[in-house]
């Protein structure tokens, strides 16, 4: 009588569940491509800006820093093309993959939405309310500290790297504005790239955060969804 009760219980449960396809193959692997190449900028990024204090062996043997440099470069470029791919994806994908790019900020009820997220998030409501893609407050943020936050570290990044290569190569020649538009200083332009770095290790931790949360609170997946693509509903 127990098992069939827990077969009872079971399959209704599993009625209870629904799943909607929201993320395509190609967001999918995206995000994980840019989640490491955002990792590896992060730590090379915060070793170049804060070189290890010795090394090991005589200082012509060594070459630690270039391969740091290096490995941020080659990381920087895998995020550079990376964005460029999500922004073609955003135009052929289906309008989940749209949401972080363009912002209903003309929609009063879009902004309603936004406030009650909010107070979820801050724990002032009981109940979250279910979206099939991201929730207004998530597409904000995701556009606000993401899409834009992309573009200032492409550019800010591009043009320090623009110096190395040199004046006239392809870097200097677009993102050389980037100095032009604090002055010329080098040095300045090294400073605004670096907090961005922070200002995107904040939004990562804010944003791991919040996927968790959602799966465990809100009774719809979050982390599995990036993996199979399908949004789970529990309720």
């Amino acid at each position: 009588m127990l098992a069939q009760q827990d077969a009872f219980e079971a399959e209704r449960e599993a009625r209870l569940v629904k799943a909607v396809y929201v993320y395509e193959a190609p967001l999918r692997l995206w995000h994980w491509v840019n989640a490491l190449a955002i990792t590896v900028l992060g730590i090379t990024g915060f070793l170049i800006a804060s070189p290890l204090p010795s090394v090991p062996g005589e200082a012509s043997a060594n070459f630690l820093m270039g391969y740091i440099r290096f490995v941020h470069f080659a990381a920087a470029y895998v995020f550079a093309i990376g964005f460029l791919g999500r922004i073609y994806w955003a135009l052929v994908g289906n309008h989940h993959a749209r949401q972080i790019f363009i912002l209903p900020v003309w929609n009063p009820g879009w902004w309603s939405e936004v406030l009650y997220e909010l107070k979820w998030y801050l724990f002032l409501v009981k109940e979250p309310k279910k979206y099939v893609g991201h929730n207004p407050l998530a597409q904000l943020m995701m556009f606000l500290f993401f899409t834009i936050g992309a573009v200032y570290m492409i550019c800010t990044g591009f043009a320090l790297y623009g110096e190395g290569l040199g004046e006239g190569s392809w870097a200097s020649r677009m993102f050389g504005w980037v100095h032009e538009a604090v002055g010329g200083n080098s040095q300045q332009v090294h400073s605004w790239h670096h907090m961005g770095l922070w200002v995107t290790l904040i939004f990562v931790i804010v944003h791991v955060y919040a996927a968790i949360r959602e799966d465990i609170m809100s009774r719809q997946s979050l982390i599995s969804t990036m993996i199979s693509g399908w949004r789970m509903f529990k309720d």
